[in-house]
């Protein structure tokens, strides 16, 4: 009922202890927190929060418009509604190298289990997007240099996103990557990897985790979990793939009330008002109720007057 009841810094002991593991973590996206106890009753083991996922919501392009208010307001809506960890975007860290400082310990006060921060230039673009252009390594150094100062948990994940590739080709990105390991990042998030080959290429290189973004119609091939275990990935994402399935529906589903004047057609692709309720554990807040309400007035003895 309510929020997780377990705490923020326990949810990032836990999310450490099974990352070192060398497990294949799945983290699909969650667009609000109702997804998030969706995605926690199917099994998964943790909830990743997309800044794409979050621009669209609010219906910007993910350009780096949100603020960070904005970022970890949402984050820490999802965060409390699972006791699974929930890994942030948050883009090149809203500023200079004091913004980053401040926006880990936001994140952390969020309740968020880590953030991954990117050696994209401001304005940003979607990683898998063309026209992208990156920072000097100097200036992505200073980024997770300021971040991993600035936390206060040492189990907060702070890991680095690199989106060279794009830009400069797989020996580039192998080498960001080593340099932002060398600068404190905890893991590392190789965007826009084509092929399993590059995917190992980063592994090889690198003696932290490594993320794996399986977003659709980008420039990766959308290779499997098991694919991307053999390779060594330790996290996969699916960062936009549950709105993307949502809005299809829904957008179908307007056609529907268009043509048709009603939805009854579509009634058995909905969410049942039963597994509503039971996903949001309404029969505890029903108990609860009972159990501050249904209770008797003592009435006074009457007295002779």
């Amino acid at each position: 009922m309510l929020y997780s009841t377990v705490p923020a810094h326990e949810k990032r002991r836990l999310f450490r202890e099974r990352l070192a593991s060398g497990e294949l973590l799945r983290f699909p996206g969650a667009f609000n927190p109702l997804t998030a106890k969706l995605i926690e009753r199917k099994g998964f083991e943790g909830v990743y929060i997309s800044g794409a996922v979050l621009s669209a919501d609010l219906g910007l392009p993910d350009i780096g418009l949100t603020t960070l208010s904005e970022v970890a307001g949402r984050g820490q809506q999802i965060a409390r509604m699972t006791d699974l960890p929930a890994i942030i975007d948050a883009d090149t860290g809203f500023g200079e190298p004091m913004n980053v400082a401040r926006t880990i310990q936001t994140l952390e006060d969020a309740g968020l289990a880590g953030t991954h921060i990117e050696d994209q230039i401001n304005p940003k673009r979607c990683g898998h997007l063309d026209g992208k252009a990156v920072v000097d390594e100097d200036t992505a150094i200073k980024r997770i240099r300021a971040a991993a100062d600035a936390r206060r948990d040492p189990n907060f994940l702070i890991m680095a996103r690199t989106d060279i590739r794009a830009v400069e080709g797989l020996d580039a990105a192998v080498r960001r990557a080593q340099a932002l390991v060398d600068a404190g990042a905890d893991a590392i998030f190789p965007e826009a990897m084509r092929t399993l080959d590059e995917f190992e290429a980063v592994r090889k290189a690198v003696d932290v985790p490594i993320l794996a973004n399986m977003t659709e119609f980008g420039k990766s091939d959308l290779f499997s979990v098991d694919q991307l275990r053999d390779v060594g990935v330790n996290i996969v994402i699916w960062p936009v793939s549950l709105l993307r399935i949502a809005m299809g529906a829904a957008s179908r589903a307007l056609d529907t009330l268009v043509e048709d004047g009603h939805l009854t057609s579509k009634l058995g692709e909905m969410q049942h008002r039963a597994d509503l309720y039971d996903l949001i554990d309404y029969e505890q807040y029903n108990h609860f109720d009972t159990s501050v309400f249904n209770f008797q007035i003592a009435q006074p003895e009457r007295t002779g007057d």
